[in-house]
């Protein structure tokens, strides 16, 4: 079966660690790259700590930098949830593995440039150097396949009551992706909060006893201390991965079309993905919207997907 290309791009992030993880050693997937955003942390950090993770697993992907800052608004983190380094818990060796020199939105345009638009844009963090590569070089995009993106609800958000924070972080953004006309399939809070990674999968994913297996215990022993602080969850909701799982199988997750207006005018609803889940609107749809995951199967491709690590 031919894998299918992706480029990761994405803030990490323990849950963004996770989904590098499962992309970078799957027999579905072909990750041409990694790009990274300012989102969860500052780009300084995000970029080393896309670096540290591959370095790690002994990954062999390249890893560039991209945009430090939104198209437009002021910049916003998430250090309440993961941490002052955006990757807080695991300890990692002296980091070696070298950041690319060429800018993350270059490696898009000239990546997709040269496909036969066979290449998927997966993000993971807000949507910033996928639309600055579309202003930059509006013929990448017919060169897209599909754009696979952990963001945005179609209930309650996690910043506000209205919007998620890959999306409010630079929802200009996401409004340049939402409105290009490429095929999008969107997963959102409303599937993300269904896989909560409580102190039992933790445990069960720690037996593996690999690399890789250590590495999810350490990231997710101290994000889910920070969602129970921040939502009194027992469990950190682990939203960046189920792009990866849907790819892998898209069976684990149920999609249902609808017309998507990603909100960049008001006030208290900025940033908020208005998804007309009843097709009220009668405009055609614009997005593949997840509303449900198999959560135990979501969880045998995490823990398939690290038992792909050896044992070293």
């Amino acid at each position: 079966m031919e894998k299918t290309k992706i480029i990761l791009d994405c803030d990490p992030g323990h849950d963004d660690a996770v989904a590098i993880t499962l992309a970078a050693n799957s027999d579905k997937i072909d990750l041409l790259g990694i790009t990274v955003v300012a989102g969860n942390q500052t780009l300084e950090k995000t970029q080393i700590n896309a670096r540290n993770v591959c370095q790690w697993l002994g990954v062999d992907v390249p890893v560039y930098a991209g945009c430090g800052q939104p198209m437009v608004r002021e910049k916003m983190i998430a250090g309440d949830i993961h941490g002052e380094t955006g990757l807080d818990g695991p300890v990692f060796p002296p980091l070696t593995k070298e950041l690319e020199k060429e800018h993350a939105v270059d490696f898009i345009v000239k990546t997709l440039m040269e496909s036969d638009g066979d290449i998927t844009m997966v993000t993971t963090g807000p949507m910033t150097n996928l639309a600055m590569a579309m202003r930059m070089e509006p013929a990448i995009i017919p060169k897209i396949k599909q754009i696979v993106l952990m963001g945005g609800a179609y209930t309650n958000g996690n910043v506000t009551p209205a919007a998620e924070f890959n999306i409010i972080a630079d929802a200009d953004a996401a409004y340049v992706c939402f409105t290009s006309g490429r095929p999008i399939t969107m997963m959102g809070l409303d599937v993300t909060r269904k896989v909560l990674c409580y102190p039992e999968i933790v445990d069960r994913m720690e037996k593996i006893g690999n690399k890789a297996s250590k590495l999810f215990a350490d990231l997710m022993r101290f994000f889910c201390k920070t969602q129970k602080e921040v939502f009194g969850w027992e469990g950190g909701p682990l939203h960046d991965p189920v792009t990866i799982a849907w790819l892998i199988d898209p069976s684990v997750v149920t999609l249902k079309p609808m017309h998507v207006d990603i909100d960049i005018r008001s006030v208290q609803s900025y940033g908020r993905t208005n998804c007309d889940f009843f097709g009220y609107g009668g405009q055609e749809p614009t997005a593949n919207v997840a509303i449900d995951i198999d959560a135990a199967k979501f969880w045998d491709i995490v823990e398939a997907g690290l038992r792909r690590y050896s044992e070293a």
